[in-house]
């Protein structure tokens, strides 16, 4: 990878980071999910890498616990789906997408609680997250309405430089 990809990695990576933390205080909304999904139309060489820098940011800033195990997959299954969708070029599809990421939030992580809690613990730990999922559903659907065509027209222009 060149020094400008990996430069570019760790900056969007940063951005991931700054826009979780500044929104931290409103549950269940973020601009994650969003900016992955965006990274990865625009730039699908550089996005893997920026979520890996997220993910270790987020390591370091919160250590590391249950919740680590599936940061390590549930961000890259997002650049996965992104990348497999994208020719779509409706924004509702990118929406909806977001929405549907933000509402099955909680249950990706079920794996990880079904393996240390048991079937029982793993769904009592989904349930009770369900009121967040809900709330993380709908924000990301909100989220990517409002700002897919402008972020996505940045980050083009950003890449043609």
């Amino acid at each position: 990878m060149s020094a400008r990809k990996v430069v570019l990695a760790g900056l969007l990576g940063a951005l991931l980071v700054a826009s979780k933390e500044a929104l931290s205080a409103v549950p269940g909304v973020e601009l994650v999910t969003t900016l992955i999904i965006l990274y990865t139309l625009e730039l699908p060489a550089v996005a893997p890498w920026a979520v890996a820098v997220f993910v270790v940011l987020q390591f370091l800033l919160y250590g590391f616990g249950l919740w680590s195990w599936g940061y390590l997959y549930i961000w890259l299954l997002l650049v996965l789906l992104a990348r497999l969708l994208r020719r779509m070029e409706s924004p509702v599809g990118w929406a909806v997408l977001a929405g549907a990421y933000g509402l099955g939030f909680g249950a990706l992580f079920t794996p990880i609680y079904f393996i240390t809690q048991g079937p029982g613990g793993a769904l009592a730990w989904w349930l009770a997250g369900i009121p967040t999922d809900v709330a993380h559903g709908v924000s990301n659907f909100l989220v990517m309405m409002l700002l897919y065509k402008p972020l996505r027209g940045v980050l083009h222009r950003a890449v043609t430089l």
